[in-house]
């Protein structure tokens, strides 16, 4: 994939698929708030932490090199 479809598509990923993202995120946690009540905020943290990474890990080939110039 060449450098100009990598930044169109890290684009689309940041604008669109990021949001959605934290919406899942979110929801998946404050399902975790009703199911197993109110857990310490270290746990939360982590939780956010792990979800981060987890969106990021199948996007890197497309965000690698994204800031050079053509």
């Amino acid at each position: 994939m060449d450098l100009k479809t990598r930044k169109r598509w890290s684009l689309v990923i940041l604008l669109i698929g990021l949001p959605l993202y934290i919406v899942v995120a979110v929801t998946l946690v404050n399902w975790m708030d009703r199911t197993f009540g109110r857990q310490p905020i270290l746990i939360e943290v982590a939780v956010y932490v792990v979800l981060g990474m987890v969106w990021a890990w199948p996007f890197k080939r497309i965000f690698t090199g994204i800031g050079k110039d053509e």
